[in-house]
């Protein structure tokens, strides 16, 4: 009888320290992205952030050989951590691929992500936004020597066109302009470039901002096409319905805006591949 009482009591405690795990009790609960509270209440109390970004587009979200990141995305996140109280020291850079964004969200895996994200309608289903800080135009980018690719209705006959997973800019072209050509799909927009100088595609396409940075990479060999034919408006992605977050995304946007790193950012990341900085965008209700 004694011994069947302490397995009992046993089991009852063990039953109630799963509770208290699932729930979320106990140690390990301290990650930037973890537990139920909104984004200026995380940042508030652990004093760290996760934070998505690109790590292939240079001149926007670059991983740099010494491990360290750089570019105008960049900027926009550590200014916005910085407003939330979290320095650049307790940020943790993931990686965040076109395809995986709002599955990082929704999953909690990182706090908010900067990373060439446009605002849309199907995505806002999934995900809230903050924003957007910048106004982009999808375009094309094409080797040099190219003469025939003049826009989007020139991908005529068997033109081969490049764009990554998850990514609208590809879909965009087939759908309203060139319904025949043929859509190469990859996972990152360096494996675009690879197969664009090797001749494996005729043209990549996204937007305007991040192929000047590609353009500017490859001098003489890469050009811009020129012709943006639609606006992409970039926005801070987070947790679906984190009104508090939102508004906090957008007066860090504002603050950076109007004290000048956001023009000082786009002039040092991508004013040297001669891309026009465009004008501040109205934030979105």
């Amino acid at each position: 009888m004694r011994l069947n009482r302490v397995l009992q009591v046993g089991a009852v405690v063990m039953a109630a320290g799963l509770a208290l795990t699932a729930c979320g009790g106990g140690s390990g609960s301290g990650s930037g992205a973890s537990g139920d509270k909104n984004l200026v209440q995380r940042a508030k109390d652990n004093k760290k952030l996760v934070i998505g970004i690109k790590f292939d587009q240079p001149g926007l979200g670059l991983k740099k050989p010494d491990g360290t990141y750089a570019g105008f995305d960049v900027d926009v996140a550590k200014y916005i951590a910085k407003q939330l109280g979290v320095e650049e020291s307790g940020i943790t850079w993931k990686e965040a691929q076109s395809a995986q964004r709002e599955d990082l969200i929704k999953k909690g895996e990182v706090d908010f992500i900067v990373a060439t994200y446009s605002i849309t309608d199907k995505r806002k289903n999934d995900v809230s936004f903050g924003g957007p800080y910048f106004i982009a135009h999808q375009d094309l980018l094409v080797r040099s020597d190219n003469t025939d690719i003049t826009g989007p209705e020139s991908l005529t006959g068997n033109k081969k066109l490049c764009s990554v997973k998850g990514s609208t800019p590809a879909q965009n072209v087939k759908t309203k302009y060139a319904k025949e050509v043929q859509l190469q799909e990859v996972g990152k927009y360096t494996d675009c470039v690879t197969a664009l100088l090797n001749g494996t595609v005729d043209a990549m396409t996204t937007d305007d901002v991040i192929l000047a940075g590609y353009a500017a990479q490859q001098p003489g060999k890469l050009k811009l096409v020129g012709k943006g034919f639609t606006d992409e408006n970039y926005g801070v992605g987070l947790k679906k319905d984190d009104a508090d977050g939102k508004a906090a995304i957008n007066k860090a946007i504002q603050a950076m805006e109007q004290d000048g790193s956001w023009q000082k950012s786009l002039e040092t990341n991508v004013g040297p591949s001669g891309y026009k900085i465009p004008a501040v965008p109205a934030i979105a209700p």
